[in-house]
């Protein structure tokens, strides 16, 4: 969200950021990906073809995927939370290069009781409960909020399709998921692009970053709790 305001006859522009976030905080977890393997407290999910498509380099965690892959923070999470965390799309030549999908899940449940048991394909988890944004999807065309049901129903709860939201190709982006009395927002770069009040809201539930095909650069995940 953008907020503007007046200071000393001048208009100032301010970004919302995890610091400005009105609510105090706690902070539940991070990972700035120093060390250099993978840690415990995530789960990965991808196929055979992509069993070498997650690693560390340079202290940030490499997606590099040809089918798909899913990074789970392997604890539930509840309540009212801050998800924050930096991301890259990187487009240079590489073999799976592509400028589409930097793609996240949250407050993910399983109706069928099958959590962390798929293999990155995107459309296993059409059967699952959560809140996922699409940033940039179906090769960079589409910035899709959706809330999936747990049967099928993935319902579009918002959607751009302008240059302003969509990808830039090797840009660094710091994300933020809020999650606040039944309500979801998903904001890049201080910009607030989608706001979800939900009549029967996931208070519960765990969070991923995704990816189809791409090479990614994720770092800096902090998870907090809003008091």
């Amino acid at each position: 969200m953008v907020i503007a305001f007046v200071l000393m006859g001048e208009i100032v522009v301010a970004q919302l950021t995890a610091s400005n976030v009105k609510q105090n905080k706690s902070l539940v977890f991070e990972d700035d990906f120093s060390q250099t393997q993978i840690s415990k407290n995530w789960i990965v999910e991808t196929n055979e073809q992509d069993t070498a498509g997650f690693f560390i380099t340079d202290g940030q965690l490499r997606l590099d995927t040809e089918t798909g892959i899913t990074c789970w923070y392997k604890n539930e999470l509840s309540g009212n939370i801050l998800i924050e965390y930096d991301r890259t799309v990187v487009v240079n030549g590489g073999k799976h290069d592509r400028l589409s999908d930097l793609n996240q899940f949250w407050m993910v449940t399983d109706p069928q009781n099958k959590m962390f048991t798929r293999k990155g394909g995107f459309r296993e988890y059409d059967s699952m409960q959560m809140y996922y944004v699409g940033m940039g999807g179906n090769y960079n065309t589409t910035t899709r909020m959706r809330r999936y049901d747990g049967s099928g129903n993935l319902l579009i709860v918002g959607e751009y399709k302008d240059s302003f939201h969509l990808l830039v190709p090797n840009k660094k982006y710091h994300i933020m998921i809020v999650v606040n009395k039944g309500e979801s927002k998903f904001i890049v770069d201080g910009n607030e692009y989608f706001s979800f009040k939900d009549d029967q809201p996931f208070t519960r539930g765990w969070f991923a970053i995704r990816s189809t095909k791409s090479r990614q650069l994720i770092d800096n995940v902090k998870i907090w709790r809003l008091e």
